[in-house]
């Protein structure tokens, strides 16, 4: 795969990639039922399936049922194969030494991954659990700290990437970063497709469509400038919320200035052009609380709903997001699973129209117990969801009926 910053593919060996042969994390597979006291939805029910896994954030499944967690802290892609009993267990490091690894996808029999700068593509050929074949799909892309978490997405005919602020509300707009870029799978083809982003770390089709999603964070201070300060801050606590965006080609939305529904920030009110920037930035969908930090996510796949009847027939074609929770809060918020609702009338097809949470990970007293990262739909209808703290674990969300 070659594109116009990449004069050839680079194909290395599993042994220049991986630490195979050394002690590996997440190793042992744990006790299931080794769950903290979660606060579980009536009707459901939470499993331990992945357990030591220090920094583990998102998740992809292969076809074979790998799963495959990357460690951007720790530079890898771990894989673990799955146990009889619904844990899994580690095969060793897929690959290692990429910066700031984060977002992945599976397609074609190959794991997309995105790296600081570039996007690449591996796959295990020989079933050991280590990557075999690495390609280079995308390089030369926007690199650097801030909102580095780099999403990508895989369809059919294009590959979708993004880059974050480099900060807080920073005017980047004259940058490739705050923006998302696709590109055809040949890695041709460059396209700004959208603008006006802060920190959109997953982007997903809505299944049957080729409508990308994703959540985009809100930003931190939003009160400063009239006063809010840390134990008395009750603009910041409130606002700005996680944004639950269908991007579309060719829109605007809103960050660095104007945030939420058209609300312009107070940082930019002295723009001439504040007025005609909300006038033209796309409203999110649905908005989430303030502060939520929604990371992974994933569509509940009708398809897979309909033939395992896993979860009830109504969460098809809904949303289920790992929020990871607040700093900038004077209250811990966020800290859970949740789902969005869908609407499923045609009237309203498609559109969110409510949320609920699943799983908080906060016990009674308001203790963290789990900082989750991503949620993902397995094929057996079932929800595995990853936590990078306290230590790294992913669980298992299952329905067991009222």
């Amino acid at each position: 795969m070659r594109t116009a910053h990449t004069p050839v593919l680079t194909v290395l060996l599993a042994a220049c990639l991986t630490s195979h042969g050394c002690a590996q994390p997440g190793n042992d597979a744990p006790d299931p039922t080794d769950v903290p006291a979660f606060q579980i939805r009536e009707g459901f029910a939470v499993d331990l399936v992945v357990d030591g896994l220090r920094g583990a954030r998102f998740m992809q499944l292969g076809d074979d049922g790998t799963l495959y967690i990357s460690r951007p802290r720790q530079e890898d892609i771990i894989a673990f194969a799955p146990n009889d009993n619904g844990t899994y267990s580690s095969l060793g490091t897929f690959v290692d030494g990429r910066k700031l690894v984060h977002g992945m996808h599976f397609a074609d029999g190959w794991l997309y991954f995105a790296s600081d700068g570039l996007i690449e593509r591996a796959r295990d050929t020989d079933s050991d659990g280590a990557a075999d074949e690495v390609e280079t799909v995308l390089a030369n892309l926007p690199d650097g700290g801030g909102h580095w978490w780099r999403p990508v997405l895989v369809t059919d005919s294009f590959i979708y990437t993004s880059i974050g602020d480099g900060s807080n509300t920073s005017d980047q707009t004259d940058t490739d970063r705050q923006k998302i870029w696709r590109f055809d799978r040949d890695g041709t083809g460059r396209t700004l497709f959208a603008s006006g982003v802060r920190n959109t770390e997953k982007l997903r089709l809505r299944p049957g469509t080729e409508e990308v999603w994703g959540f985009d964070h809100g930003s931190d201070n939003f009160g400063r400038n009239v006063g809010d300060r840390p134990g008395n801050q009750p603009i910041t606590d409130l606002n700005p919320p996680d944004e639950l965006n269908h991007y579309r080609q060719g829109h605007f939305y809103g960050h660095p200035f104007v945030t939420g529904l058209r609300v312009p920030r107070y940082e930019f009110l002295d723009r001439e052009d504040i007025h005609e920037l909300a006038a033209n930035t796309t409203p999110p969908e649905w908005s989430m609380g303030a502060h939520w930090a929604c990371n992974g996510w994933t569509f509940i796949d009708p398809a897979i709903n309909g033939a395992t009847g896993a979860l009830p027939a109504d969460f098809a074609g809904d949303i289920v997001v790992a929020a990871h929770g607040s700093w900038n809060s004077s209250v811990r918020v966020g800290y859970c699973v949740a789902r969005v609702l869908f609407d499923d009338d045609p009237i309203n097809a498609g559109k969110p129209v409510g949320m609920m949470p699943l799983v908080r990970c906060l016990d009674a007293s308001g203790e963290v117990l789990g900082r989750p990262v991503d949620v993902i739909h397995h094929p057996d209808g079932s929800l595995l969801f990853s936590v990078d703290a306290p230590g790294g674990r992913v669980y298992r969300l299952r329905y067991v009926g009222d």
